[in-house]
């Protein structure tokens, strides 16, 4: 028989949440998922195929690396990992150039990585090794990474924890999975229901109270559930806006030792995929970079959707906040026209759908994903640790290499299960 003695509150039903909630839930646990939002998914927002033409996501888009979790729970649910093809290129501001990862000085970085024995940030690190105007290139591509795809801060960025990012030229293997993450978040959602979870949206947690050995969690509707254990999968912004317990309260301030971005995303559905005839070299690209408001783009390649995603992350995105939706996706227009050479009333005539969101302006994340200081990793040890009723988990304390990512959210949901199944 199964055991329904203790009772575990999930606090969010994000990819930790319910790859947490899940696994509790098949070793007979009693598990209670709330959810602030009207859906499962968090930081992963399925878009309407019937307006891009495929499940396009809102949020999270790509599988970084091996990501084994992922990995398990693709193979299981039936979805499968399409690869990204195509070039990369960047733009100037006069003209296209590949995008090539090898640098003249890149030896010399790699060697100046692999003698650092104490952490330093980004900035100070390269103020140390790469100060003259012959690596100025090599910062620039540097500081570019750290901002733009980490969505970090180089004066604040950890050098050790971007360390292999950097040796194998920034990038690694990435796919997407066919039917976008919507996909994934919907069978974890089905499954955790199967084992008996009980799911409850449009329901903002306020406050953890500890009393005599009963916990108990309350909504800001005044609704009170009591349980055994607590599991906050909330993004770092938000533990300052539950009250929570003394103990729990001194180990949440740890988070601010964990950097925590923003990313602004744009999608633009045009009724053809007009880039490819600009030039017979860009027919193919998969990623575009460049200097404009929104420097990043990329297409679906290999697939054929007439879509271009924007990108903007880190500390640029502050330039953005007083940015709507409208103004957000005329910017991401106006970006194309300049690097393109079109004129925005070319390509707005073309637009036959678009989305943008800046993730800082959403109520349930007030940004993206988590980066690492160079005292972070301390700080993950102590959150991490099941010393109390109120634990804490989410791709924020996720120790290996891809920290920020939908691969840190589920292992992170699995090994914070795992702790309360080995008491």
């Amino acid at each position: 028989m199964s055991d329904k003695s203790e009772h575990i509150v999930i606090v969010g039903a994000g990819a930790s949440g319910l790859m947490a909630a899940r696994e509790l839930a098949r070793a007979g646990k009693r598990v209670t998922i709330l959810e602030a939002r009207d859906r499962c998914g968090g930081r992963i927002h399925p878009l309407p195929a019937s307006e891009f033409g495929y499940p396009a996501d809102g949020g999270a888009e790509f599988v970084h690396g091996e990501a084994p979790v992922t990995r398990d729970l693709l193979r299981e649910s039936g979805l499968s990992l399409q690869a990204i093809a195509g070039t990369q290129w960047s733009f100037d501001g006069i003209g296209f150039s590949r995008e090539h990862r090898d640098d003249p000085h890149q030896a010399e970085l790699h060697a100046a990585l692999r003698e650092l024995k104490e952490d330093l940030t980004v900035a100070e690190f390269l103020r140390r090794h790469f100060t003259g105007d012959e690596y100025a290139r090599m910062r620039h591509s540097i500081e570019r990474m750290v901002e733009g795809y980490d969505a970090a801060e180089p004066e604040h960025a950890s050098t050790l924890a971007l360390r292999e990012e950097w040796m194998d030229g920034g990038f690694h293997t990435q796919g997407r999975i066919v039917g976008g993450y919507g996909a994934l978040i919907a069978f974890l959602a089905a499954e955790c229901r199967k084992h008996g979870v009980a799911i409850h949206l449009d329901c903002v947690v306020s406050a953890i109270e500890e009393e005599g050995g009963a916990v108990a969690v309350r909504s800001s509707s005044g609704e009170v559930v009591s349980c055994s254990h607590v599991i906050l999968t909330v993004p770092l912004p938000l533990l300052d806006e539950i009250a929570l317990p003394q103990a729990a309260r001194q180990k949440a301030a740890l988070a601010a030792d964990i950097g925590f971005g923003n990313v602004i995303k744009i999608l633009l559905r045009f009724g053809r995929p007009w880039w490819r005839d600009r030039t017979a070299d860009l027919a193919d690209f998969t990623f575009l970079l460049s200097d404009e408001t929104i420097p990043v783009w990329w297409t679906q390649r290999p697939s054929e959707n007439a879509v271009l995603t924007g990108w903007s992350g880190g500390p640029r995105t502050a330039a953005l906040t007083g940015l709507n939706r409208q103004a957000l996706i005329d910017a991401g227009i106006g970006s194309l026209a300049t690097i393109f050479g079109l004129s925005r009333d070319e390509l707005a005539r073309d637009l036959v759908a678009a989305e943008a969101a800046n993730w800082a302006h959403d109520p349930f994340a007030r940004g993206a994903y988590s980066w690492a200081t160079p005292r972070t990793r301390t700080a993950q040890e102590g959150l991490a640790r099941p010393d109390g009723p109120v634990l804490f988990s989410g791709e924020a304390l996720y120790r290996g290499r891809d920290m920020g990512t939908v691969e840190a959210a589920l292992a992170s949901g699995l090994e914070t299960a795992g702790m309360i199944l080995r008491g």
